[in-house]
Order: structure tokens, then C-alpha cells, then sequence
């Protein structure tokens, strides 16, 4: 057993930095949100966003949930 390698450790810092860099970016829209629309806004815009995602996910497995039920 010789260890994981070079190639596992550089994807592993490229899926690190990759996670910071989009939860900088997430972080810098609700900041942006709350400076402009005060905490109610930025919670409903927040809200809002996730309930979009929420949305998609749901009628993209659509087909699978009916799967579930009809056995």
C-alpha cells in the first residue's frame, strides 16, 4: 500500500478551493441581498431561490415518486 498518490491529492485541493470559491460566491449574494433589501428581503430572496431549486429537483424525480406509489 503505497498511499493514495499525487493525482488524488490534487483533485482533492481542486474540489476544496472549488467548494470555497462557491460558498464565497453564495455568501457575497445573500450579503449583497440583505444590503439591499434589509434581513426580511434577503430571508424571502433566500427563500425564494431555494424554493426555485426545490421546484426543479421536484419535476426532474417526478417519475421516480410515481414509481414509489404505484407499487
Amino acid at each position: 500500500m503505497d498511499g493514495l498518490g499525487a493525482g488524488f491529492w490534487l483533485k482533492m485541493i481542486g474540489v476544496v478551493v472549488a467548494i470555497g470559491i462557491a460558498g464565497l460566491v453564495v455568501f457575497l449574494f445573500i450579503t449583497t441581498a440583505w444590503y439591499a433589501w434589509g434581513f426580511l428581503g434577503m430571508f424571502l430572496f433566500v427563500v425564494a431561490v431555494l424554493a426555485v431549486f426545490a421546484w426543479i429537483y421536484d419535476r426532474s424525480h417526478a417519475r421516480r415518486y410515481d414509481d414509489l406509489t404505484d407499487a
